[in-house]
């Protein structure tokens, strides 16, 4: 597991990653954005937002983006436990 505290630090990781968990609020750069610049570089990269807020911060006319999978806070461990493995196990 690799942590960063802010969207920069996130970018310059250049280790592998096979899930990015990010709020969709962050300082100076939002989780969409993060995304969004790590996709471009991992194209196969699976993303979990987590949010506080409302769906609508990052769904579009009602869906969310393909890929893109979505938990709303608070959660628990165990939660956020199965929602990790579940979305690192589709497609296998």
């Amino acid at each position: 597991m690799l942590e960063a505290k802010d969207g920069p630090s996130a970018l310059a990781n250049t280790g592998p990653i096979d899930l990015l968990l990010t709020d969709v609020m962050l300082p100076g750069m939002n989780g969409r954005q993060l995304s969004e610049a790590m996709k471009a570089r991992r194209q196969d990269l699976k993303v979990l937002f987590m949010t506080g807020y409302s769906r609508n911060a990052i769904v579009h006319q009602g869906r969310l983006d393909p890929g893109v999978e979505l938990i709303q806070k608070p959660l628990s461990q165990s939660v956020l436990a199965t929602k990790i493995r579940s979305i690192l196990d589709a497609g296998k």
